[in-house]
């Protein structure tokens, strides 16, 4: 179970109703394209907001119902008037490419959650639409699996994302925990990192067990989809626990042994809250 920005689509899941896949496809491949217009090549700064604002001037076409010659958009704007999606959650998403354009650090732990509502959240809710599940109760859900989600991405990628030169750690946390930059620069893994990454581990696993509910309560295939992927970011939390944090000599990630236990922990999920 890949936890990976913008991998928790499930594109090909053989739980996808056949008919929904088409539409997840569309809007996954807007959300990849534009999350690498953000983030992959060589391009400026400026080019990078250039064309995500190009991006955003092709939703303001879809929604005054005006045609457009590019064909991923057009895709995308048949998937929204079939399943009347709302446009807000993919604006949201080119908000925080544009963030990871200019923003490398975030102060505390409030703005890199801010962040995670623009930037995972979205999934969740297009999602829920589509199966026209986007009740208040589940959309709350939603938002705290996503967020967690994309908080176990954060920790895993400590290291990959030292090269692009951000920091996804809250700066408050570091420095409750007396952890520097530099620390990280050098792969620095002593009693402070592992305090700091087991801080941040239980703090993700609370936020997506205070969502999980949610996959008990949606009925058939997006059930199961959601235990096993609620299930994944549990187990990649485990591997973090397992290595004290240590992301910096291997990336933890989930391998055989760990699909059969992420199976079994979706089949016995209901028992498993109730402890």
């Amino acid at each position: 179970m890949a936890v990976d920005h913008y991998e928790n689509f499930p594109v090909a899941s053989l739980l996808m109703p056949a008919p929904l896949r088409p539409a997840v496809k569309a809007i996954y491949a807007f959300a990849r394209s534009a999350d690498d217009i953000a983030d992959e090549g060589d391009a400026l700064p400026e080019e990078r907001l250039n064309a995500l604002a190009a991006y955003e001037q092709q939703l303001d076409l879809l929604e005054q119902g005006l045609p457009t010659a590019n064909a991923m958009f057009r895709r995308l704007g048949e998937v929204i008037r079939k399943y009347q999606l709302p446009l807000q959650p993919f604006r949201d998403l080119l908000s925080a490419f544009a963030q990871d354009v200019v923003t490398t650090r975030y102060g505390d732990y409030a703005g890199l959650l801010d962040y995670c509502r623009r930037s995972a959240n979205p999934v969740g809710t297009l999602m829920l639409h589509l199966y026209q599940a986007a009740d208040e109760v589940n959309l709350r859900d939603s938002d705290a699996i996503c967020s967690a989600l994309q908080l176990i991405n954060f920790w895993q990628d400590v290291a990959i994302d030292w090269q692009k030169s951000r920091i996804y750690i809250p700066l408050e946390d570091l420095q409750r925990f007396g952890v520097g930059e530099q620390d990280i620069a050098d792969g620095n893994t002593d009693t402070r990192w592992h305090q700091l990454m087991q801080f941040e581990i239980e703090r993700a696993r609370a936020l997506i067990l205070s969502g999980a509910p949610l996959a008990l309560r949606l009925p058939g295939r997006i059930g199961w989809e959601l235990r096993l992927v609620v299930q994944g970011g549990l187990q990649i939390l485990k591997r973090l626990e397992q290595v004290n944090g240590d992301v910096f000599q291997r990336r933890p990630k989930l391998r055989g042994p760990d699909w059969l236990a992420v199976g079994y922990e979706a089949l016995i999920m209901k028992k498993s809250l109730r402890r």
